[in-house]
């Protein structure tokens, strides 16, 4: 067995640059898009089905007839969103690695995912829990406003780690 001496880096290292990939930011990337992968399956495949959006849309003023004839186009549509954000939140797993790619497509699939926080009509919530009750929206919820506190992490993450750059850049040139 070769011995190797432990080096620690130190504050003027020069082999050592600024990362957004901080540990904590990836364990909590990667819990996060457990999560999320499985609320938007749950919310995509099992809260959303014909019968919770067509009183959504019946709640939102269309008729009976309209909404039958409707809610199958837009469940496909909407199936696919979803399917598309499973597939983001999944990825999101990487991030244990520490790509930055990685961390490019979580702030990019959770920006979209945070959307739902503003995009989301209230109907669909009251449809929700008048079908499944307040468990209803709990995957809605814990998506669309945990991605919005993911991408909050991460954006400040990302200034912090430019800051720390800065201050290691300026402090090597002097």
């Amino acid at each position: 067995m070769v011995s190797r001496p432990i080096v620690l880096p130190t504050s003027s290292s020069p082999t050592r640059t600024a990362t957004v990939w901080t540990r904590r930011t990836r364990i909590f990337t990667f819990v996060c898009s457990v999560i999320f992968t499985i609320g938007t399956a749950a919310q995509a495949f099992v809260i959303v089905n014909l019968d919770t959006l067509e009183q959504m849309m019946r709640l939102a003023g269309v008729s009976a007839s309209e909404a039958t004839d409707s809610a199958p186009g837009f469940l496909a549509g909407f199936r696919l969103v979803g399917t598309l954000f499973i597939i983001g939140n999944a990825l999101g797993m990487l991030a244990l690695r520490g790509r930055t790619w990685v961390f490019w497509l979580v702030v990019a699939v959770n920006a979209g995912q945070a959307a739902g926080v503003f995009m989301v009509p209230t109907e669909m919530f009251e449809a929700a829990v008048d079908r499944f009750g307040w468990i209803g929206v709990l995957p809605s919820a814990v998506t669309d406003g945990g991605a919005l506190v993911l991408l909050a992490v991460l954006v400040v993450s990302l200034l912090r780690s430019r800051t720390r750059d800065r201050t290691r850049r300026l402090g090597n040139a002097g």
